[in-house]
């Protein structure tokens, strides 16, 4: 049948669907050697017979644009840029074969999950909507207060909010930075970029807390760097550990989380903050120390951080407003001699040319407020509440199957189930009944373990969550 509009015959549909599937191949969505969509799940997906699918692969066969081979199904022939005048890239690759190494496939999971499916949160390290000061950040963001500057701001952060940052860590952290040893970062995850990019080089050793979140971060593997594990005891690390790693392999940096630690929920004891401090001012060995959540201590008592102790400048100090304020302020700072400051600076400029005025500006006006402490009093409480019951939930339902020795403030209960079981097919059950959680090993934990996190689900959601992990863990058993 003649078309109307242009009196041509139109084209028919399997050619129609071969250009499409032609084109795909072009842009490089489909590389060399790529598998393309069966037969059966493209016909479902196109809504048309499984025989015009067949029908268009045949062409692209005739072509020689594909393969078809048994047992592998249609592939991207190898030899296409043989049969076209231009070449597109190999991105698929490309993506594989640069040298900063993408998240875990677990990872990008349960992110995948959290985003797209309406879950119980027992994952994400960042606060609920009901723990943010919207009320209070809306006030303060008054567009006649804000300064009329917009070009690109200072490498190491706007200066007001340093000079303030440095009042704040007088204050509520026991740590005296003015306002040139402080640096602005995007999080405290950027941070730690800077530091291993900047002050370290391929094959040097680092010490890192096991079970730790760094060791689900790519970037000390990207870096080339040998890491050794030093095991997280009831109390922290222990120093003694620490000087026979040194002995052994020549420890050049520390990265630990003292502070209601992640995973574990562990407060590193005054005792070995003291033998860790002379170790490293006795051997020159840096610690960097990352306090996302000293603030949040239940008991409302300050936490001595590792810098307030430092005597001797041994400790690069990082924090951030992620844990305590709002995740997406992405407002992290960290602070250390100003030779140092000034080196991770410059690379920051390159990167991005410095932080943006905006969140800087409205991170200033928070923190300078009365509505601060009343912020970290009333979030203090509500963590406390969402622990408890999270806890009592967990102890309620598994009873001696369950071993936690629970957390005195931070966002995080470690846990550790009895028995012989798979943390995938437990996260997948999970899943399916509507929450998720973080496996253990992504931690470097041993097998059993399980974080949750409390910061996320709403206080109201926790013995639902727990009663559908219960289910979900009584299942893959």
């Amino acid at each position: 049948m003649d078309d109307k509009t242009t009196g041509t015959k139109p084209k028919p549909l399997y050619k129609q669907i071969a250009e499409q599937i032609e084109q795909r191949i072009s842009s490089g969505e489909f590389g060399p050697g790529s598998s393309l969509p069966s037969e059966r799940s493209l016909a479902r997906e196109l809504g048309v017979n499984r025989s015009t699918i067949v029908a268009a692969y045949d062409e692209l066969q005739a072509a020689g644009i594909v393969e078809r081979k048994q047992g592998s199904g249609t592939l991207v022939s190898q030899d296409i840029w043989g049969l076209a005048r231009t070449r597109v890239p190999n991105w698929r690759h490309l993506t594989e074969s640069g040298s900063f190494r993408p998240n875990l496939p677990l990872i990008r999971k349960i992110r995948r999950e959290t985003q797209e499916n309406e879950l119980i949160d027992l994952a994400s390290g960042e606060l609920s909507p009901d723990l943010v000061p919207h009320d209070t950040l809306r006030q303060l963001t008054n567009p006649d207060d804000f300064p009329a500057h917009l070009g690109y701001e200072h490498p190491q952060g706007n200066w007001s909010l340093r000079e303030t940052l440095g009042r704040h860590m007088q204050e509520w952290r026991g740590i005296k930075a003015p306002a040139t040893s402080i640096m602005i970062t995007s999080g405290a995850q950027q941070a730690l970029h800077l530091v291993v990019q900047c002050l370290l080089k391929p094959g040097d050793a680092v010490a890192l807390e096991t079970p730790s979140y760094c060791h689900s971060l790519p970037l000390f593997h990207s870096a080339g760097l040998r890491i050794f594990s030093l095991p997280v005891e009831r109390h922290g690390i222990d120093p003694d550990k620490l000087a026979d790693l040194h002995r052994k392999h020549r420890i050049k940096m520390v990265f630990l989380n003292p502070n209601f630690q992640n995973p574990t929920g562990t407060l590193l004891s005054l005792e070995r903050r003291k033998q860790l401090l002379a170790f490293s001012a006795e051997n020159g060995i840096p610690i960097i120390e990352d306090d996302p959540y000293s603030l949040t201590a239940f008991s409302k008592e300050p936490i001595p951080t590792l810098k307030s102790l430092d005597e001797h400048g041994t400790v690069l100090y990082i924090s951030s407003l992620t844990k305590i304020v709002a995740s997406g302020l992405r407002i992290g700072w960290i602070v250390g001699p100003q030779t140092v400051i000034e080196r991770l600076a410059d690379a920051k400029q390159q990167f991005d040319f410095g932080h943006s005025i905006f969140p800087q500006w409205l991170a200033d006006r928070f923190l300078a407020s009365a509505e601060f402490a009343r912020h970290v009093d009333q979030l203090r409480t509500q963590l406390a509440l969402r622990h408890d019951q999270l806890f009592f939930s967990l102890q309620e339902t598994f009873g001696e199957q369950v071993d936690m020795a629970g957390a005195q403030g931070g966002i995080h209960l470690w846990c550790r189930f009895a028995g012989t079981w798979s943390e995938q097919q437990l996260l997948t059950e999970s899943v399916k009944r509507g929450v998720v959680f973080v496996p253990g090993h992504l931690f470097g934990a041993t097998p059993g373990h399980v974080r949750f996190t409390f910061g996320r689900a709403a206080l109201s959601q926790i013995p639902a969550a727990v009663e559908r992990f219960a289910e979900a863990f009584f299942a893959s058993g």
